[in-house]
Formats: structure tokens, C-alpha cells, sequence
């Protein structure tokens, strides 16, 4: 074999190895192999430069600077979408086709697609190589930018990609996708920028626009951009799937990546269950989704529906409730945490989003609130995903008037007048005084908090009032209320008093890892108190430990081991131990220990609703057994635990050959072990 031959011959493997990778989650060999086959290729580049070509996987490192994006003529027009907003939307819809239908198309079938919030790319492939890659721009011309894309490892270079498949190209195909973000990575992204004194993107959006618009292709290259593939624009060299689902299954085979949330629906009650579930879920998925698009699948169909203006009939995007929009920052106030961490808020003037109005958004911190300069008075994007408490994404410093003023940081604790604390290495700030009012009442709240004691009928306005009448000094005095004293607070009558004290009593039966976990110690969780209680064995134990003994714990790390030790130095916890031990609580563990857990190096994804468990509860279920959870379904996952509703992550658990277990199931694999 002469050196072209072995070039091509690398460049085939890479490219088929790096789409089994990156678009089917299935790796057929190791990273030090796939390392092996570049390396070389490389080389044999390095020797040869003259055999260097466009689709070499060595050039999605990018290519050298554009002066500027070239326009280009699209094939056919990229049309956009006619947008509804809510079922009865739908069912509008719905009823417009019924009028142009004839009586034999009126049964209908149809394609639900994730409605992507990226940036809408047009790849054009000539026997079988990408040429040509171009934003969507006005739906007519867009601009040139396939050096970018070029540097997308999900996109393929030639088509097939799996040259085993009994599978031809057109010789000539033009497919749309869209480029985005994930959201795992956007955070990160934007955090390096900053520190590198770079642009900050506003959302991930933005900044798969902003990465793929580029001059210089370096730049995105070494952005995470990835791609999902769902329309054809044009094609030659003969016929394609008249099914929409057939033909997304035929991207799919050529070597497209294609997203495995598409569904089949029969119906318009079943596009409007799975409208439902897109609601509920949008926040699961590791990009952002703003609605769903429907298509009817017979395409001939669809086409024959025709357009109005530049929004083809046969298809309707239904989009979701904003989850972000503007409005004013009217000022920035403080609250202090359990563990006197003051944390900075911000106070909103009135906008909706989602349904909801929301008058508060949390900043995370300082460093934060410098890091992307927000200013009292700037008009902020504000976001609330699903129940996630809405948070301040950024300033539009555009919109300044020179009037807006920086945030202080303060100086003293605005609840206890103590001086702050800061701590090496981490960017909060502290109230170190732990007599502070404003802490108290966090404190309280923590430890009769389901996760932790778990005392019924104890909620935190009945901690606020009893810290303002004066009877909790701390969560000790939890358990020395008095049943007279009690019946002179407004509001609480003899059966009310009751059961809050025979909730307060019943907690005593908690095991000791409830109690450690309640304390609030730093870096001290649930899953942390059962691996320390788990090789210690009790908290009288676990008081006399070291720094050193603690690190020795698998899962423990040095932050909390100080952390643990630091707290038990303390003559004030000590004292507090004292008096919960006086109480009755438990201190010693009643667990067996960690040295045969049940779920031990096992990576479980949980979907839909379970029958018992909420989803907090099933993962710390999981995670106490020495399992992981993961937020969705790749070849590494062992066991997806579904529930009703599952949705499409059982659909492609089942496509991967991955276990499928119930919550029956999950308690006896435990309950086995």
C-alpha cells in the first residue's frame, strides 16, 4: 500500500471511529487506539503536505483567518415555521388542514421534533464530501462559514459514514441542521472567558451564533459546538422516504446525528400529551429546547399543502413558555445562609416568565456580580427554568444611561452587624457569628427539613415565629419546647401543638446519619454522613477524629475533612451535642457499613414518575448504595430505572440493549445484594 492509499485509508478510520464516538455513543476501540490512527495520519500528513485535502480529519482544527463570510445562494428556500403557543393552538392548526385535506388524507400521522434554540446550518454534500456549509441568514443567501463546520466532530466529512452499510448517497444533497451548545458546558465556557477578559455570551445560543461566526476557524474549534441533523433541502440521483420518520432514519444512517428525542405521534391528543411532557422535561436535556415542531409525516403531502408567505403549511412550531426575558434591577439586597454564607439577591421590577411573576432572582455571589458587571439599575435578562428559582443571566449594557450604580460588597453582616469572613480559595463571603438571627432561622428550617430530622408539622414559619417569641436559642431547643408555652402563641391550638410535638418525638427515632446530616456541617450531606458514620461509627467517634483519619474515608476529601473537624473543635457544637444527646437523639450508626454496597461502580438514569419515590429520593437510594446518577442515557449507563411517562429516554435505553428495571425491581436488586 503506497502512502495515499494509507492516508485515505486513515482518514476513512477516523472518520467512521469518530462517528461512532461522537454520534452513535459506541465506541468499537480504545481512545489510545483512535490516538494511534491520528497520530500517524498526522505524520504521513506532515511528510506529504501535497496530499493534505479539505476533509482530512486533521483540519477541524481550523484553518487559517477569513476576512470576511462570502455569501451563498441556498439550493431552495429555508423556510421558517408558523408558530402556536398552546394546545388550543394545535387543535387550530389542525382544523386548517381538515379544510384543505381531501376525505381519504384526513387520517393523519406525525413527527414531533425538539425545537432547537441553536443556529440553523445548511451542509451541502457532493458525491458523498461536504462542500459547503452556510448559515440560514434571510432564507435565501447566507454566508459561507464551512471552515467552521468543518471543525464539528459530529459533522461528517463524507457520506456514508459506515461504508459496511448497504447504503448510497445522493450524488448531490443539501440537509439542514442546527448548531448549538451544550448546557453542561456553557457555564464553564463563559467562566474561561471572563478570566481571559473575553466577550461573555448572554446564553448558549448566542454563543453557538457567536462560535460559529468566527473569522478565525481556531476559535471555534476549540469551542464545544455540536450538531443535530432533521430536514432535506434538496437532492438528486433519485427518490427519497416520502415518511418523515423514515427519512430522519435515513440522515441518521448515512452518518447524520440525529436526536433521539423525535417521536412518532398518531394523533393530535397525542401531540398534545407529548406538548405536555416537553413542558415538564425541557429542563432535563442537555441543550435548549423552546418548542416542538410538528410535521405531518407523509411529505408528498405536506408539500402538496403548499405555503403561506414563507411558512409551509404541513408543519407548525409549538413553542413553550418563555423562560427568560428583561426587566429592571431595581437593587441588590443580602441573606444569609446556615452556614452564614451571605448571598446576594435581586430585587426585580415585576415581570413574568413562565406564568409566573417574579419580583427576586439570586446572583450567586459577588464574584459573580463583578465577573459580569451587573449594575443596580441595568435592564437584566433574567431566567427561570422550570422550578429552578429565577437567577440574573447578565446585564444589557447597551441599554445604559450612565444612571446605574456598582454593587457593594458588604463589609458587616446586615443581620448581626458581625464582620464578614472570607474563606482561601472560595469566592462566598461569611457571617462567622453563630448567634446570628438570619442564620438561626436558615438552621432551623435545614433540620426539620425532609432530608433531614424530618419532623412533621413542623414548617419554617413555625421555626420563624418560635425564634422571634424567643424559645429556640438553637436547634437543640427543638426538643425542650414546652407544651404550655407553645398554647401561648397565636395560632396554636391543642391539636396543632400536639402534633407538632409528636412529630418533634418521633424524630428522635432518626438514625444517627439523619442527625449528622442536620447538623449543617459543611461538605456534609446525606451521602457524606453515611460514608463517615459508615467507617466511624458514631458522631462521639467521629468527634475525636482527625484530619487524617477522615481522608483515609473512600469519598471524602480534604475540604471536608477540615471542614468536619473544624466543626467539632467548636466548644458552641459541642455544647449543642450535649444537648441533643440529653434529648434521646441517636449518635451511633445502626448501618452496617460500606464494605459491600449493593450498587457499587453502577451508573443508573431514572425517568418518569416513580410509584413511591420522588426523584430526590430514588437518587439518594441509589447514591447510598454506592451507585451514580446520571441525568441521561449513553453506553455507559447499566440500569435506567423508568417509571410511567418515561418518555424518550426509554426509548433509547432500549436501542442501546441497556437494563430496564422498575422501582420494584431497583428494591429487590438492593434488598438481593
Amino acid at each position: 500500500m503506497d502512502v495515499e492509499e494509507r492516508i485515505e485509508q486513515l482518514r476513512e478510520q477516523i472518520h467512521f471511529h469518530r462517528y461512532r464516538y461522537y454520534v452513535k455513543d459506541a465506541p468499537l476501540i480504545s481512545d489510545a487506539e483512535f490516538d494511534g490512527l491520528y497520530e500517524e495520519l498526522l505524520q504521513l500528513e506532515a511528510e506529504h503536505p501535497e496530499l493534505v485535502t479539505d476533509h482530512s480529519p486533521t483540519q477541524r482544527v481550523g484553518s487559517e483567518p477569513v476576512s470576511a463570510f462570502e455569501k451563498v445562494r441556498h439550493a431552495a428556500p429555508i423556510l421558517s415555521l408558523a408558530a402556536g403557543h398552546s394546545v388550543e393552538d394545535l387543535f387550530a392548526w389542525r382544523a386548517r388542514l381538515g379544510r384543505l385535506l381531501s376525505d381519504d388524507d384526513q387520517q393523519l400521522q406525525y413527527v414531533v421534533e425538539p425545537k432547537i434554540d441553536g443556529l440553523t446550518v445548511v451542509l451541502t454534500y457532493e458525491r458523498g464530501r461536504f462542500v459547503l456549509g452556510a448559515t440560514r441568514g434571510n432564507g435565501r443567501i447566507g454566508e459561507n462559514i464551512t471552515s467552521n463546520l468543518r471543525t464539528l466532530y459530529e459533522l461528517p466529512q463524507r457520506i456514508p459514514v459506515d461504508s459496511g452499510m448497504e447504503l448510497d448517497a445522493p450524488d448531490y444533497l443539501v440537509v439542514r441542521g442546527e448548531v448549538f451548545f451544550p448546557l453542561d458546558r456553557f457555564e464553564t465556557f463563559n467562566q474561561a472567558q471572563a478570566e481571559a477578559g473575553a466577550h461573555i455570551y448572554m446564553n448558549p445560543r448566542n454563543a453557538a451564533s457567536g462560535s460559529l461566526r468566527q473569522l478565525d476557524a481556531r476559535i471555534t474549534a476549540a469551542r464545544p459546538l455540536t450538531l443535530y441533523c432533521y430536514d432535506f433541502i434538496a437532492w438528486d440521483d433519485g427518490e427519497l422516504p416520502d415518511s418523515q420518520w423514515q427519512r430522519l432514519q435515513y440522515l441518521h444512517d448515512l452518518g447524520f446525528p440525529v436526536s433521539s428525542d423525535i417521536s412518532h405521534c398518531q394523533s393530535i391528543d397525542e401531540i398534545a400529551k407529548a406538548y405536555e411532557q416537553w413542558q415538564q422535561r425541557r429542563n432535563e436535556i442537555n441543550y435548549e429546547v423552546d418548542g416542538i415542531v410538528i410535521k405531518i409525516d407523509d411529505q408528498p403531502l405536506a408539500a402538496s399543502l403548499g405555503a403561506v408567505g414563507n411558512e409551509p403549511r404541513g408543519a407548525i412550531a409549538l413553542k413553550f413558555a418563555a423562560q427568560e426575558k428583561t426587566t429592571k434591577l431595581l437593587d441588590v439586597v443580602v441573606n444569609v445562609g446556615r452556614t452564614g454564607i451571605l448571598a446576594p439577591a435581586a430585587v426585580l421590577a415585576p415581570v413574568e416568565i413562565g406564568g409566573v411573576v417574579v419580583r427576586n432572582a439570586t446572583l450567586h455571589n459577588f464574584e459573580e456580580i463583578a465577573r459580569k458587571d451587573i449594575r443596580v439599575g441595568d435592564t437584566v435578562v433574567v431566567k427561570r427554568a422550570g422550578d429552578v428559582i429565577p437567577y440574573v443571566v447578565g446585564p444589557v449594557a447597551d441599554l445604559r444611561d450612565g444612571s446605574e450604580r456598582p454593587v457593594q460588597i458588604p463589609d458587616r453582616c446586615p443581620f448581626c452587624n458581625a464582620p464578614v469572613m472570607r474563606v482561601p480559595g472560595e469566592v462566598g463571603i461569611y457571617c462567622d457569628n453563630p448567634s446570628c438571627p438570619g442564620q438561626l432561622v436558615r438552621r432551623v428550617e435545614y433540620f426539620v427539613s425532609r432530608g433531614a430530622m424530618d419532623i412533621d408539622n413542623f414548617g419554617s414559619q413555625t421555626g420563624e415565629l418560635l425564634i422571634a417569641e424567643g424559645l429556640l436559642h438553637d436547634v437543640g431547643d427543638i426538643y425542650y419546647l414546652q407544651r404550655d408555652s407553645l398554647l401561648q402563641l397565636e395560632g396554636f391550638q391543642e391539636k396543632k401543638v400536639d402534633n407538632l410535638l409528636a412529630g418533634i418525638e418521633a424524630s428522635k427515632q432518626q438514625p444517627a446519619e439523619r442527625l449528622l446530616t442536620a447538623l449543617g456541617i459543611r461538605f456534609v450531606g446525606w451521602v457524606v454522613a453515611r460514608l463517615l458514620l459508615g467507617a466511624i461509627g458514631s458522631i462521639d467517634a467521629l468527634a475525636q477524629a482527625s484530619e487524617e483519619d477522615l481522608v483515609r474515608i473512600e469519598g471524602v476529601g480534604p475540604q471536608t475533612a477540615a471542614s468536619v473537624v473544624a466543626w467539632f473543635r467548636d466548644e458552641r457544637h459541642r455544647a449543642l451535642l450535649e444537648k441533643l444527646r440529653v434529648a434521646g437523639l441517636k449518635f451511633a450508626s445502626e448501618s452496617e457499613g460500606f464494605g459491600a454496597q449493593p450498587f457499587n461502580g453502577l451508573t443508573f438514569v431514572v425517568t418518569g414518575t416513580l410509584p413511591t419515590f420522588s426523584r430526590d429520593e430514588v437518587k439518594e437510594f441509589i447514591e447510598v448504595r454506592g451507585g451514580k446518577v446520571s441525568g441521561s442515557v449513553s453506553s455507559r449507563t447499566d440500569y435506567l430505572v423508568a417509571g410511567e411517562s418515561a418518555g424518550s429516554k426509554l426509548d433509547k435505553a432500549r436501542s442501546l440493549g441497556t437494563k430496564i428495571v422498575d422501582e420494584a425491581k431497583l428494591r429487590e436488586m438492593a434488598q438481593e445484594a
